[in-house]
């Protein structure tokens, strides 16, 4: 799990027992699991005019995804095998895991560069890839993303 950003100042509470006095900090953090993962959600300055900076969300498993499609397709591409099923068996994986990999690389550039830097809507994750196909074409596949909630 990454660092946290302290974005305001904590509040100190005191709570007096007998002679000791005991500190308490409290930090507003909210924990939201995501698949089997729970993810900690940072605080939003909610001061009124102020917007609050969209932090970067890498998803690991995408970004691993990505960079494995890539390099089978160069693979393929470099003719040091000959099908996904050949990388399947090289991989000790099921044919139609990297077929469904390999479809990673008939993104649209911008779509794997907003992956790449953590600003893919959250609900874009690898397990939507795997159950929805974009189409081929670069143009209607910005308009699928387009209509994720951001």
């Amino acid at each position: 799990m990454s660092k946290l950003r302290i974005v305001g100042k904590p509040v100190p509470m005191q709570r007096a027992k007998g002679n000791t006095v005991k500190l308490a900090t409290f930090i507003p953090l909210k924990i939201r699991k995501r698949g089997v993962r729970k993810m900690i959600v940072h605080p939003r300055d909610n001061t009124v005019g102020a917007s609050a900076p969209r932090t970067a969300h890498h998803d690991s498993p995408m970004q691993v995804a990505l960079a494995r499609a890539f390099y089978w397709q160069h693979l393929l591409d470099e003719g040091v095998v000959a099908s996904g099923a050949d990388i399947a068996k090289r991989e000790g994986l099921h044919h139609s895991t990297v077929n469904e990999l390999l479809r990673l690389t008939l993104l649209d550039p911008v779509i794997i560069q907003r992956i790449l830097a953590g600003q893919q809507p959250r609900c874009m994750s690898l397990l939507w890839f795997q159950r929805n196909p974009l189409p081929l074409d670069w143009m209607e596949q910005r308009e699928v993303v387009a209509q994720f909630d951001v």
